[in-house]
């Protein structure tokens, strides 16, 4: 099964800001990234304009949507040069006209509203998702095993109750 995506839906006295801060997440994916990260910026946009009451009230579209992007951009190592695409985040802050404190500082805002950590499976990117050991932890007996390793009727059962992303591939039996 194919991961599920999250909710674009936005409350309509938030349409303005959210489309504004899109607009801008979308044109730095469009140049920099990739249409996933324009994907999951969206997602994000879309989650903290749907809080009560919303963050994004308050500040410039800019500096949310910078730290939006360097959110999304630390959950999946965009800030390593060894991964693709690869942007140091001095880099992401100036696209948007801002310092790298400033970007910092709204991703932590960003980070503790949504109560993200690292590697969070519900801010990794689509294909990162099989490298993630954090989106296949589950607890099983007290133990913390890796879902794909477990018996069919378990994965199926984990992620009915949403512990997986998605149903990963059958194993073949040899």
């Amino acid at each position: 099964m194919p991961p599920k995506t999250k909710s674009l839906s936005v409350p309509e006295s938030m349409l303005p800001i959210y489309t504004a801060i899109t607009a801008l997440t979308d044109a730095l994916c469009r140049e920099a990234l990739n249409d996933e990260y324009a994907q999951v910026c969206r997602e994000m946009a879309a989650t903290l304009a749907r809080k009560r009451p919303s963050p994004l009230v308050t500040g410039q579209s800019k500096s949310w949507a910078c730290g939006i992007a360097h959110t999304v951009g630390s959950a999946n190592f965009l800030f390593d040069k060894s991964q693709k695409p690869h942007m140091r985040a001095d880099e992401l802050c100036a696209w948007f006209g801002l310092s790298k404190s400033t970007g910092g500082n709204r991703s932590t805002q960003i980070k503790q509203i949504l109560k993200i950590n690292l590697m969070d499976p519900n801010w990794t990117l689509p294909s990162r998702m099989e490298r993630n050991p954090m989106a296949w932890s589950v607890t099983l007996n007290g133990f913390i095993v890796d879902a794909r390793h477990l018996p069919r009727p378990l994965q199926e059962e984990a992620y009915r109750k949403g512990l997986i992303p998605y149903m990963p591939p059958e194993k073949d039996s040899d």
